[in-house]
């Protein structure tokens, strides 16, 4: 059994996806992000054959899309294929979200 450094792959802003190039299986992915102060823009798609799950681990995040409006910490939705949303932070604190994905029933193109 392995453990994965997911925390400490991000220095500021960004996203550190733990998939199939260090766990070795195309079955499910991980996705850390963190998002400063007042950033913007960022977008959440699964794609073809994916679905996500997306959490708002720390910090509330304001999403535009398949969802519209806060998605409060301790909270998640449910995006499946070409759904999008882009988030952003309205707030003066760091956002910390989580996003849990794998291939959906119709599975990976």
């Amino acid at each position: 059994m392995k453990i994965f450094d997911v925390y400490g792959k991000i220095s500021g802003s960004g996203e550190h996806i733990l998939g199939s190039k260090e766990t070795g299986s195309h079955a499910c992915y991980l996705i850390h992000g963190v998002m400063l102060p007042g950033e913007q823009g960022r977008e959440f798609r699964p794609g073809a054959g994916h679905e996500e799950l997306i959490l708002a681990l720390s910090g509330d995040l304001a999403l535009s899309g398949a969802f519209n409006g806060v998605l409060p910490q301790g909270q998640a939705i449910h995006l499946a294929g070409e759904e999008k949303c882009v988030a952003g932070n309205p707030s003066g604190s760091e956002v910390v979200y989580v996003i849990a994905g794998g291939h959906s029933m119709q599975g990976h193109p």
